[in-house]
């Protein structure tokens, strides 16, 4: 195959994920799948949550594409890899910068990484997995969407940060 039609695949596999991973998150992950996904919307101690098994599963997946790709049957290592690298982005976007999964602590303050970052936060603003808004995880709809979205959707209070989340959040806040 030509590289031309790998960078192809590989790029639409890559875009292709986050509707899939919008797909999952909403009907999986909130339905039928909520008993890995609801670690994720409760507090978590230590590094680990039940919610990662999801990604050991997809990494999986994009594992027994890329051997199958680099066995013969092209372009699937291409599809894997377009898999892997949307990993990577959802560990850094998602892990990293909304959940500070890991060291770096950092706080967006304008354009796209803010509204990533408020999107999934109002992700979180519901107790349990009902009526929840902005499921994707590296496109976020524009903020007034989603809190209009909340307000028409949710009929009882708002899902109250622990007291460790608020103070979390007023330390980065004020850094």
């Amino acid at each position: 195959m030509s590289l031309l039609t790998n960078a192809l695949v590989f790029l639409a596999t890559l875009a292709g994920m986050e509707v899939f991973a919008w797909w999952a998150h909403k009907y999986v992950m909130h339905g039928w799948g909520w008993g890995w996904h609801k670690s994720h919307h409760e507090p978590r101690s230590g590094w680990f949550e039940k919610n990662d098994l999801y990604a050991v599963v997809f990494a999986g997946v994009a594992i027994g594409l890329i051997a199958l790709g680099t066995a013969g049957y092209h372009p699937l290592e291409w599809i894997g890899a377009g898999m892997t690298a949307y990993g990577f982005l959802y560990f850094v976007a998602h892990d990293g910068l909304v959940h500070h999964r890991w060291p770096l602590r950092y706080v967006p303050r304008n354009g796209y990484l803010k509204r990533l970052y408020q999107a999934h936060r109002l992700h979180h603003a519901v107790e349990g997995k009902e009526r929840c808004v902005s499921f994707g995880f590296l496109y976020a709809p524009p903020l007034p969407v989603l809190k209009r979205q909340l307000r028409e959707l949710h009929d009882g209070p708002l899902r109250k940060a622990s007291a460790s989340e608020d103070a979390s959040r007023d330390r980065q806040d004020a850094a």
